[in-house]
């Protein structure tokens, strides 16, 4: 008995240990790592000037990173189908929070974002709340969705809710992010077509109202515009990162020996630490950090096609592909292909509440991953997936037609 218990609970942990995707956790552990090394780079000179101490930047963000792997592991335990009892009152507060941070006073860099002197930003949080709150809520409406009054309209109003309050602090990367990762859900959890190109075409709209009303929006859209037609014409933020890529090259002037961030280069830490990369590291690094994030999204993706059910496949897409769409934005930024946003690069930028979310959100990811070895399927009849045979996205009163257990 003593022999056949040990086995038992050896195989047990052998289990336990494979339904942990190692790849991802390499994946995520090596852009924390490279992040630290950019970040020590980028911020010292920034960190010096703004606090009078040239680690301060760097302590702080390993103060997050910390607190941010504390609360992976934690979720990573967490069945996540809690959320669906846990997600409303959290919504709430996270718009109570976003209320309340319009109400203070606090302005930093000509916005009403953070509390504690700019340690923490709720729309960071809203962020990941707002994607947990939009699967748990198409997940539970997937037989209405195709219902105009049951499935787009109570999304729109849900996403204007939320972008509304990111939009006037003012946030336009963060408001287009949400109503980004709304349409995509909405779409995986088997949206009407129809209704999918009417939420794009209110989505355009909407976004060109904002232009025209905002300062802000108007002078980023023009600078992008003119730097589209002319790159001499360009904003100075892109301006000096075009400066920046331009001297690395191919293989970079090696790490700590970059010039623009010395000499002008906007919030190198944060929004502008792609460009110190891509002079430090050159093309390579600047490769080899995109070969990271799609790692990541990869085994992001692997993990929601082999979830238990339709929730973890939309929690994992949702979760994974927010951070692949964040980093996406900050890059092509950087490089004048998109109007400037002025977001964080996940787990690269300096921010404790950037970094913390997205640790949030793997520590979740972590947690589907290791439910997927049950090897059952917990809602056979309204499974929807990557991997699916047939998909009739329950249209005309029929169910969607279940797939095959093999990856």
């Amino acid at each position: 008995m003593g022999i056949s218990t040990f086995i038992n609970q050896s195989e047990e942990s052998s289990a336990r240990a494979r339904s942990v995707d190692l790849p991802l956790l390499l994946a995520v552990g090596s852009l924390l790592l490279f992040g630290l090394i950019m970040l020590f780079s980028a911020s010292w000179d920034f960190s010096l000037g703004a606090y009078d101490s040239p680690t301060y930047m760097f302590n702080r963000q390993l103060m997050w990173l910390a607190l941010g792997l504390v609360g992976a592991f934690a979720l990573s335990f967490i069945d996540y189908h809690l959320w669906r009892k846990w997600i409303v009152p959290i919504m709430i507060l996270t718009l109570i929070m976003l209320v309340t941070v319009l109400l203070m006073n606090e302005i930093r860099f000509g916005a009403k974002r953070a509390f504690f002197s700019g340690s923490v930003q709720p729309s960071e949080l809203a962020k990941l709340v707002s994607i947990i709150y939009l699967s748990v809520w198409l997940y539970a409406k997937r037989e209405q969705l195709h219902d105009i009054s049951l499935g787009l309209i109570p999304l729109g109003v849900l996403l204007g809710i939320a972008g509304g309050l990111i939009y006037l602090q003012p946030d336009l990367s963060a408001a287009a992010t949400l109503v980004i990762m709304g349409g995509l859900l909405f779409f995986l959890a088997g949206g009407d077509l129809k209704q999918i190109l009417i939420l794009l075409a209110l989505t355009m709209i909407v976004g060109w109202v904002v232009v025209q009303v905002s300062a802000t929006g108007q002078q980023r859209v023009g600078d992008f515009v003119a730097g589209i037609k002319d790159p001499t014409q360009s904003s100075y933020h892109v301006l000096r990162s075009f400066e920046a890529i331009v001297q690395g090259g191919v293989f970079g002037v090696g790490i700590g020996r970059a010039d623009t961030k010395l000499t002008g280069l906007p919030v190198p830490p944060t929004d502008s630490i792609f460009a110190v990369l891509a002079e430090e590291l050159g093309l390579i690094g600047a490769i080899f950090l995109m070969g990271l994030y799609a790692m990541l999204i990869w085994r992001g993706l692997i993990v929601a096609r082999r979830a238990p059910d339709m929730l973890g496949t939309l929690l994992a897409t949702g979760l994974v592909l927010w951070i692949g769409v964040e980093a996406l934005i900050n890059m092509a930024v950087m490089v004048g292909l998109m109007p400037f946003a002025g977001n964080a690069l996940p787990f690269i930028s300096a921010g404790g509440s950037s970094l913390t979310v997205s640790l949030a959100a793997i520590g979740i990811l972590l947690n589907i991953s290791r439910q997927q070895s049950v090897g059952a399927q917990t809602d056979n009849d309204e499974w929807r997936s990557f991997g699916a045979t047939v998909n009739l996205r329950g249209r005309n009163g029929r169910r969607s037609v279940s797939r095959t257990r093999g990856a």
